[in-house]
């Protein structure tokens, strides 16, 4: 029996939208609106590309070299990103979840992390999904298993489509006051700094054209529930907005720029909401300390515009 190279594929319905949920990693697969694609998709036969989708657990971003301290220990993750020598995006992103429970516009996928060399806690994680008039709605939580506190972060990993055309041709909406700096050539974070009078402020809608973006937004706009917001739109007017809790106040954005690869450079915008920041295992800043049988939620959602 042959199994897709994504895993389990599940299907959801509800109304004008759709979409396609794999489980290896718990991935958002697909997403549409009126047949319209609000996120880049990947084929159910593939390999899952450049993180498309996928959640982002026990950590998002880079862990710098993939070192770092906890409660008096030194650790080491495998490097995952080895160009840049850090350890990218967690433990979850090749996990295959289980499906807890399913109906025609939902379903709850389920994952254990075990304790392993450079993590050595053990944690539960439930990703829910759901579909309904506003779109597609998703929550993760983690709760720790083990008989020691564990340092945990959590995010997406979608890549925005607002409609016809590249990401030179929208225009975004990023309402936030303040950016991450990083280097050039290891996106090790610097400092942050105002985006006053920068190429990253996005306060107000504009054109992207051919800014370069790779960086961590913080310092978020939100409304009165505490909802912050990134919008993307196109030419046309059509779009895409994601949303997410106080629960994460960051959101990592990219242009997602492929020199090596033109015919998919540039196809969407990564926007990844974070409950921390990059190199967060290593600064501390805004990093969640799972204490045993504590649990952490985070939620998101994405709706057509």
């Amino acid at each position: 029996m042959t199994r897709a190279l994504s895993g389990r594929n599940i299907t959801l319905r509800h109304g004008e939208y759709a979409a396609s949920i794999a489980t290896i990693g718990a991935t958002l697969r697909e997403l549409t609106y009126a047949g319209r694609d609000l996120i880049v998709p990947f084929a159910e036969s593939d390999v899952r590309p450049a993180y498309r989708g996928a959640t982002l657990v026990p950590w998002p971003n880079r862990v710098v070299d993939g070192r770092y301290s906890w409660q008096g220990a030194e650790h080491q993750l495998a490097l995952t990103e080895p160009a840049r020598g850090h350890a990218l995006h967690g433990l979850g992103a090749w996990l295959d979840y289980g499906i807890v429970e399913q109906s025609e516009a939902a379903v709850t996928l389920g994952t254990a992390i075990p304790a392993q060399d450079g993590y050595p806690f053990t944690l539960d994680i439930a990703v829910d999904f759901r579909l309904d008039d506003d779109g597609m709605h998703c929550a993760v939580t983690a709760t720790n298993r083990g008989d020691a506190a564990a340092p945990f972060g959590t995010g997406p990993h979608p890549y925005l489509v607002a409609g016809e055309g590249r990401v030179d041709d929208w225009s975004a909406t990023i309402g936030a006051d303040s950016v991450l700096t990083v280097t050039d050539d290891r996106l090790i974070p610097t400092g942050i700094k105002p985006v006053d009078g920068t190429d990253f402020d996005f306060r107000e809608p504009r054109v992207i054209g051919d800014t370069f973006i790779d960086h961590a937004y913080t310092r978020l706009a939100r409304d009165a529930d505490g909802i912050a917001a990134v919008q993307v739109r196109s030419q046309a007017s059509t779009g895409v907005e994601i949303t997410w809790d106080a629960a994460c106040p960051w959101v990592q954005v990219h242009t997602a720029d492929r020199d090596d690869a033109p015919e998919i450079s540039r196809i969407g915008l990564a926007v990844e909401p974070m409950t921390c920041p990059p190199d967060a295992f290593n600064s501390g800043t805004d990093l969640i300390t799972l204490d045993p049988d504590a649990s952490a939620t985070a939620s998101w959602s994405i709706r057509a515009i």
